[in-house]
């Protein structure tokens, strides 16, 4: 397979690092990180005046109908810069399964504001991700009058404090799965404000009989269970971009801290074991890049991902969290400053290898997806 970009693609990257490069640096982060949102909603509206934010909406509602390759390029870019805004849980965790599986009407009501910056998306996916079964830990109950009771606590959804709505995976009496667009000011939502390892806010939701009705129901039944599947899919496989981008930018400020830094009247980065370890950084990177990239090929072709995705985010989850660990121990004294760049840059590593699922989960799952396709009789994997 070619993972060779197009020059649509090319031209979606230099777009998102233009604008990113230009309007993130350390002082801004902390300014941002230092509210009580903890988002830049300038640099939203930029990235939305850049048309980065409709990439993936479908072009019948104001968007340019490509896909998750595109995002996670975007995503990447983010991840070189640590930038305090919601793009993950709006593009990757709303807006992409919005486009794929809600009805036209459902998807026209959000989406154009999505493309236009108007409004944040999330997905409450904590407990489908991490639970040994798959299911949801909210429950729905048909309430008699053609809508949907919701029941339960999603632990840790990112970006709900500023999200316009909340797409909620719960499962039914019968065994299936109902994916529901959630508003959180609704009679019965509690958000709790958490805040996670690397200082955003990702609060605690918790719903009690929670009414949804018809037209907020993306997908239900078995259609449910699928687009719940393919939804968490496409957000390990981001979260693997962004992995990518912390890691790729946290070994690059250490090349240079080590070209800069002397010791004995020679540069630390002469030294055999900086080298070294630099070295093994930029290994693990470029196998979590090409991971990544199979992933996300296999995803936007319509291919089976499953074996793919696990791949990626163990990788990301594994080698990403190694690179950090690297990067900020070859700072020495300066990686434990917490005021310290780099040190944010480990923050965020550390939080995308535990985010929906450490490595020893990821490394199960795919185990038992090998060992299923094995056992069915499909040989080797598509």
């Amino acid at each position: 397979m070619d993972f060779t970009f197009t020059d649509e693609q090319l031209a979606v990257a230099e777009a998102a690092d233009g604008v990113l490069g230009a309007m993130v640096s350390p002082d801004r982060v902390a300014e941002v990180e230092a509210t009580e949102d903890r988002v830049d909603r300038q640099l939203w509206t930029a990235l939305a005046a850049a048309d980065l934010l409709g990439l993936a909406v479908p072009e019948g509602v104001g968007g340019q109908g490509l896909g998750l390759t595109e995002l996670c390029l975007v995503l990447e870019a983010q991840g070189r810069c640590v930038a305090p805004v919601p793009l993950w849980p709006t593009l990757v965790l709303g807006a992409l399964p919005l486009a794929r599986f809600a009805p036209f009407d459902l998807a026209a009501r959000w989406l154009p504001e999505v493309a236009a910056g108007e409004a944040f998306l999330t997905a409450a996916l904590t407990g489908s991700a991490t639970s040994a079964t798959g299911a949801p830990p909210v429950t729905a109950a048909p309430d008699g009058e053609g809508r949907w009771r919701l029941d339960g606590t999603e632990q840790a959804v990112p970006a709900a404090h500023v999200a316009a709505r909340i797409l909620v995976p719960a499962r039914t009496p019968d065994g299936g799965v109902v994916l529901a667009l959630v508003d959180p000011a609704a009679e019965g939502v509690r958000l709790e404000r958490a805040v996670t390892t690397n200082r955003e806010v990702h609060p605690h939701c918790h719903l009690a009989s929670v009414a949804v009705g018809p037209t907020d129901v993306v997908a239900g039944g078995e259609a449910g269970a699928a687009a719940l599947a393919w939804t968490l899919e496409a957000a390990w496989t981001g979260l693997a971009a962004l992995a990518v981008g912390v890691a790729e930018s946290a070994v690059r400020q250490t090349a240079a801290y080590l070209n800069e830094r002397h010791q004995f009247e020679r540069p630390l980065s002469s030294f055999q074991a900086t080298m070294l370890r630099a070295a093994d950084a930029a290994i693990d990177i470029e196998a979590m890049r090409v991971t990544l990239w199979q992933a996300a090929w296999r995803i936007d072709t319509g291919r089976e991902a499953a074996e793919a995705v696990a791949v990626a985010k163990w990788q990301a989850a594994e080698r990403g969290q190694r690179v950090v660990h690297a990067t900020q121990h070859l700072h020495g004294g300066m990686g434990a400053d917490v005021s310290y760049p780099i040190h944010r840059y480990f923050l965020w590593g550390k939080q995308i290898e535990l985010l929906l699922g450490g490595p020893s989960r990821h490394l199960s799952r795919l185990g038992a997806l090998v060992a299923e396709r094995v056992s069915s009789g499909r040989g080797v994997a598509p």
